[in-house]
């Protein structure tokens, strides 16, 4: 009897390890397959995002034929809308003194002042101060806004005695604003929402007459001449350092391009020719599409689900505002259809725009034998607590698809600009870019270059040269206001609309009021 228990117990045993050796099988069976679906959903979007240099030449035509159209005014439709920006002359270089700027953003704004010592000599004395809106600010009038602006910028000159003896009557303060981002994804909390105007409507010179009025009633001995994007301030302060700066391409949370165009190109041109026959065009490239864009179902659904659907399609592929949700609907699918991170979906990663573009470039742009900061961004983001190095090292290739796609096509636009103004073959183009998305993504940054390069081969590579916005955020304001010194004998009242006879006629029907929105 006892014997056959023995053999029992044995044969019970036996069979247990069989069924537990046929039921890791069948895990493992299941992982593998998993696995399988993981790498089918990555391969499928990396041949989705490929931006091979064919494509992003039509791409790159694509805007060239945008731009020209719109320039012409032939009422052909166009994705862009493109505005002048009444800035003329751009900085020669040989401008000296102290000067005065600020750049006003969505919760806060930046003043600077800064010594420029001519040609060949970099920025002295340069003194920045960020300043956050308060919160019943945010929903007030524009000349409420500018009041409190006003006064901050007098304590801000009074805390800085050594420019006082610059100081004289009708000295300029440069003024910018910083590209708008969506509303519907600020993650900070309510912001005002600077929307894109021309300088030369009756918005534009209403923001800078209240502005000016604000100064005059705080006593603040400065005054503003015109008031453009931040984009067109770094093409300002390009052309300070080098006459052969033709463009400035913002790359942050939003994106803009702006360029030199001759004036006798443009059509819009409404008042008195420019100086040197040029003007300063913003783009708003952030609107272009075209066909030629490699658009995947997750750009479809998050264009969808955004609170401007159907626009701003350039910039939902190259903006930082909108990388990191990229990679997180692609997280998603990939952890709902294929368990990427566990049975269970992470309810974290359901959430939109949980990942920022910061920590979309650490986990990037790690490079640790086990991806260990993909580990700890992972836990911190989205609350995944265990992953293996496999896992880790797919959510760096989503990462780098993504990041290398939106790198190769900011570098197609701006090649787009180069092409129009004619300059890509016997003649040498600087570009300048300012943005965290290209200053402190150091990979992005090495994608958009790259992509230049291959675009225009080494014949060619030469002839146009990027780098990055001299002084940092904001100093674009600077070298407007030096733009504009020696306007003064020479403009209009830009506080006095009746200066211009045809000023009714510069109103474009996109200028757009100043948001208060929250």
């Amino acid at each position: 009897m006892r014997k056959e228990v023995v053999v029992a117990a044995a044969l019970t045993a036996t069979a247990t390890v069989v069924v537990a050796a046929a039921l890791l099988r069948q895990w493992k069976r299941k992982k593998q397959r998993q696995w399988r679906e993981t790498q089918k959903i990555l391969r499928k979007f990396a041949r989705d995002c490929a931006t091979p240099v064919p494509k992003l030449w039509l791409v790159s035509n694509a805007l060239v034929s945008d731009i020209k159209a719109c320039l012409a005014s032939s009422g052909t439709i166009t994705t862009l809308n493109m505005l002048v920006s009444y800035v003329a002359p751009l900085p020669s270089g040989d401008e000296e003194g102290l000067y005065y700027g600020v750049n006003l953003r969505g919760t806060n704004f930046l003043i600077l002042c800064a010594r420029l010592g001519g040609k060949n000599k970099p920025i002295s004395d340069l003194y920045r101060e960020e300043i956050p809106i308060p919160s019943n600010l945010m929903a007030a009038t524009s000349k409420e806004l500018f009041d409190f602006v006003a006064v901050e910028l007098g304590k801000f000159i009074s805390e800085h005695p050594d420019g006082q003896a610059d100081s004289v009557e009708g000295n300029k303060l440069g003024c910018i604003v910083s590209c708008p981002v969506d509303q519907a994804v600020v993650s900070h909390g309510t912001a005002i929402k600077w929307k894109s105007f021309s300088a030369d409507s009756k918005v534009g010179k209403k923001l800078v007459s209240d502005f000016n009025q604000a100064l005059e009633e705080h006593g603040v001995n400065l005054r503003v001449y015109a008031m453009v994007d931040d984009t067109v301030g770094n093409l300002a302060g390009g052309r300070y350092y080098n006459k052969e700066s033709v463009a400035a391409v913002t790359l942050a949370m939003g994106t803009d391009a702006a360029y030199v165009e001759p004036a006798d190109a443009a059509l819009q041109w409404h008042g008195p020719s420019p100086k040197l026959g040029e003007m300063v065009i913003s783009t708003q490239w952030g609107d272009f599409s075209s066909p030629h864009l490699p658009i995947t179902i997750f750009d479809t659904c998050l264009d969808a689900e955004s609170s401007n659907p159907g626009r701003r399609r350039f910039e939902k592929l190259i903006s930082g505002m909108y990388l990191g949700e990229i990679v997180r609907r692609v997280l998603l699918k990939m952890a709902q259809e294929t368990a990427l991170f566990g049975d269970h979906v992470p309810s974290k990663l359901m959430t939109p725009y949980q990942l920022s573009s910061p920590d979309m470039a650490a986990m990037h742009q790690d490079a640790s034998d086990d991806r260990e900061i993909v580990g700890e961004k992972l836990t911190k983001v989205f609350g995944i607590t265990s992953t293996s190095p496999r896992v880790r090292e797919v959510v760096s290739e989503v990462c780098d698809i993504i990041a290398e796609r939106g790198a190769r096509l900011a570098g197609a636009g701006i090649l787009g600009i180069i092409k129009k103004l004619g300059r890509i073959e016997n003649k040498k183009s600087v570009v300048t870019v300012e943005g965290g998305l290209y200053e402190h993504y150091r990979v992005f940054r090495n994608y958009l270059n790259s992509s230049v390069w291959e675009m225009l081969g080494n014949d060619l590579s030469d002839n146009v040269v990027i780098e990055h916005s001299h002084g940092g955020s904001g100093t674009g304001a600077l070298f407007l206001a030096a733009s504009q010194m020696d306007m003064q004998n020479d403009e209009p009242d830009p506080d006095n609309d009746n200066d211009d006879p045809d000023s009714d006629n510069n109103d474009h029907d996109h200028d757009p009021d100043l948001d208060a929105d929250t």
